[in-house]
Protein backbone atom coordinates (compact mmCIF):
# COMPACT_ATOMS: atom_id res chain seq x y z
CA UNK A 1 0.00 0.00 0.00
CA UNK A 2 1.37 3.12 -0.73
CA UNK A 3 1.20 6.32 1.66
CA UNK A 4 -0.42 9.39 0.78
CA UNK A 5 -0.13 13.26 1.06
CA UNK A 6 0.43 14.79 4.58
CA UNK A 7 -1.50 14.33 6.89
CA UNK A 8 -3.49 10.87 6.30
CA UNK A 9 -1.42 7.65 5.18
CA UNK A 10 -3.80 4.70 3.77
CA UNK A 11 -2.56 0.74 4.46
CA UNK A 12 -4.21 -2.24 4.79
CA UNK A 13 -4.95 -3.35 7.71
CA UNK A 14 -4.82 -7.37 8.11
CA UNK A 15 -4.48 -7.41 12.00
CA UNK A 16 -7.06 -4.06 13.04
CA UNK A 17 -8.31 -3.46 16.39
CA UNK A 18 -12.33 -4.23 15.99
CA UNK A 19 -12.99 -1.97 18.23
CA UNK A 20 -11.33 1.07 17.19
CA UNK A 21 -12.84 0.56 13.52
CA UNK A 22 -16.32 -0.14 16.02
CA UNK A 23 -16.34 3.09 17.42
CA UNK A 24 -15.50 5.00 14.26
CA UNK A 25 -18.38 3.61 12.58
CA UNK A 26 -20.45 4.79 14.91
CA UNK A 27 -19.11 8.42 15.50
CA UNK A 28 -19.93 8.90 11.36
CA UNK A 29 -22.79 7.53 11.12
CA UNK A 30 -24.36 9.44 14.50
CA UNK A 31 -22.96 12.43 12.69
CA UNK A 32 -24.38 12.04 9.49
CA UNK A 33 -28.15 10.88 11.12
CA UNK A 34 -28.00 12.14 14.64
CA UNK A 35 -31.04 11.59 15.43
CA UNK A 36 -30.50 7.51 15.68
CA UNK A 37 -29.30 5.58 18.21
CA UNK A 38 -26.77 3.78 16.54
CA UNK A 39 -25.16 2.12 20.01
CA UNK A 40 -28.06 -0.04 19.30
CA UNK A 41 -25.75 -1.73 16.36
CA UNK A 42 -22.40 -1.93 17.90
CA UNK A 43 -23.07 -5.53 18.26
CA UNK A 44 -24.40 -6.19 15.18
CA UNK A 45 -21.73 -4.01 12.89
CA UNK A 46 -18.91 -6.20 15.43
CA UNK A 47 -20.25 -9.48 13.79
CA UNK A 48 -20.48 -7.93 10.65
CA UNK A 49 -17.07 -6.96 10.97
CA UNK A 50 -16.31 -10.37 11.91
CA UNK A 51 -17.56 -11.95 8.67
CA UNK A 52 -16.49 -9.68 6.24
CA UNK A 53 -12.57 -10.75 7.33
CA UNK A 54 -14.26 -13.99 7.20
CA UNK A 55 -15.08 -13.42 3.52
CA UNK A 56 -11.64 -12.07 2.70
CA UNK A 57 -12.58 -8.60 2.52
CA UNK A 58 -9.92 -6.30 2.62
CA UNK A 59 -9.94 -3.06 5.04
CA UNK A 60 -7.86 -0.05 4.45
CA UNK A 61 -7.33 2.36 7.02
CA UNK A 62 -6.52 5.85 7.03
CA UNK A 63 -4.24 7.33 9.66
CA UNK A 64 -3.50 10.74 10.61
CA UNK A 65 0.73 11.65 11.47
CA UNK A 66 -0.59 10.39 15.17
CA UNK A 67 -1.30 7.44 13.90
CA UNK A 68 -5.17 7.87 14.76
CA UNK A 69 -8.21 6.38 12.49
CA UNK A 70 -9.20 8.67 10.70
CA UNK A 71 -11.60 6.42 8.10
CA UNK A 72 -11.57 2.86 6.43
CA UNK A 73 -12.71 1.30 3.38
CA UNK A 74 -13.99 -2.25 3.13
CA UNK A 75 -14.19 -3.96 -0.04
CA UNK A 76 -13.90 -7.39 -1.74
CA UNK A 77 -11.20 -7.90 -4.16
CA UNK A 78 -12.90 -10.26 -6.00
CA UNK A 79 -16.33 -9.34 -6.50
CA UNK A 80 -16.24 -5.44 -6.17
CA UNK A 81 -18.53 -4.50 -3.80
CA UNK A 82 -17.58 -2.42 -1.14
CA UNK A 83 -19.34 -2.64 1.80
CA UNK A 84 -18.18 0.12 3.89
CA UNK A 85 -16.27 3.47 3.63
CA UNK A 86 -16.52 5.79 6.77
CA UNK A 87 -14.55 8.83 7.96
CA UNK A 88 -14.69 10.31 11.13
CA UNK A 89 -16.39 13.21 11.90
CA UNK A 90 -13.10 15.00 12.64
CA UNK A 91 -11.54 14.37 9.53
CA UNK A 92 -14.76 15.12 7.91
CA UNK A 93 -13.79 17.17 4.48
CA UNK A 94 -10.08 16.62 4.64
CA UNK A 95 -9.84 14.59 1.79
CA UNK A 96 -9.89 11.41 3.23
CA UNK A 97 -12.82 9.14 1.82
CA UNK A 98 -11.11 10.41 -1.25
CA UNK A 99 -7.27 9.07 -0.70
CA UNK A 100 -9.52 5.80 0.48
CA UNK A 101 -11.54 5.54 -2.77
CA UNK A 102 -8.47 6.06 -4.84
CA UNK A 103 -6.80 3.28 -3.07
CA UNK A 104 -9.45 0.84 -3.45
CA UNK A 105 -10.14 1.62 -6.90
CA UNK A 106 -6.33 0.43 -7.56
CA UNK A 107 -6.96 -2.41 -6.34
CA UNK A 108 -10.29 -2.87 -7.42
CA UNK A 109 -11.12 -5.84 -10.16
CA UNK A 110 -11.76 -2.94 -12.46
CA UNK A 111 -15.18 -2.11 -10.86
CA UNK A 112 -16.95 -1.30 -7.36
CA UNK A 113 -20.33 -1.58 -6.60
CA UNK A 114 -22.50 -0.13 -3.59
CA UNK A 115 -25.61 0.49 -2.04
CA UNK A 116 -25.84 4.25 -0.22
CA UNK A 117 -29.02 5.35 1.92
CA UNK A 118 -30.34 7.16 -0.72
CA UNK A 119 -31.24 10.43 1.72
CA UNK A 120 -27.77 10.66 2.84
CA UNK A 121 -27.00 13.31 0.11
CA UNK A 122 -23.61 13.98 1.12
CA UNK A 123 -22.11 10.20 0.07
CA UNK A 124 -24.20 9.98 -2.73
CA UNK A 125 -22.97 13.31 -4.14
CA UNK A 126 -19.56 12.11 -3.01
CA UNK A 127 -20.00 8.63 -4.97
CA UNK A 128 -21.41 10.98 -8.00
CA UNK A 129 -18.08 12.86 -7.86
CA UNK A 130 -15.90 9.53 -7.71
CA UNK A 131 -17.54 8.36 -10.84
CA UNK A 132 -20.12 6.67 -9.40
CA UNK A 133 -23.66 6.21 -11.72
CA UNK A 134 -27.10 4.95 -10.39
CA UNK A 135 -27.66 1.81 -11.25
CA UNK A 136 -30.73 1.30 -9.50
CA UNK A 137 -32.65 1.43 -6.36
CA UNK A 138 -33.87 -1.05 -3.21
CA UNK A 139 -34.05 -0.61 0.88
CA UNK A 140 -31.77 -1.31 3.78
CA UNK A 141 -33.10 -4.72 4.88
CA UNK A 142 -31.89 -3.95 8.14
CA UNK A 143 -33.38 0.19 8.75
CA UNK A 144 -35.68 -0.12 5.86
CA UNK A 145 -34.90 3.16 4.08
CA UNK A 146 -34.74 3.84 1.00
CA UNK A 147 -31.09 3.10 -0.89
CA UNK A 148 -29.88 3.65 -4.34
CA UNK A 149 -26.99 1.13 -5.96
CA UNK A 150 -23.88 2.76 -7.54
CA UNK A 151 -21.37 1.29 -9.63
CA UNK A 152 -18.06 2.68 -10.53
CA UNK A 153 -16.22 1.33 -13.51
CA UNK A 154 -12.66 1.55 -14.65
CA UNK A 155 -12.18 3.48 -18.15
CA UNK A 156 -11.22 0.80 -20.68
CA UNK A 157 -7.30 1.22 -21.55
CA UNK A 158 -6.81 2.79 -25.04
CA UNK A 159 -3.40 2.57 -26.41
CA UNK A 160 -1.91 5.45 -28.10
Amino acid sequence: MSAQSAPFTISAEDAYDRGELIELWLAAWAATYPGIDFETRREWFGEHLALLKAEGCLTLAARDEAGKLAGFVIFDRVSGWLDQLAVHPRAFRAGVARQLMREAKGLSPGFLQLDVNADNVRAVAFYEREGFSRTGAGVNPNSGAPTLSMEWRQAPFEPA
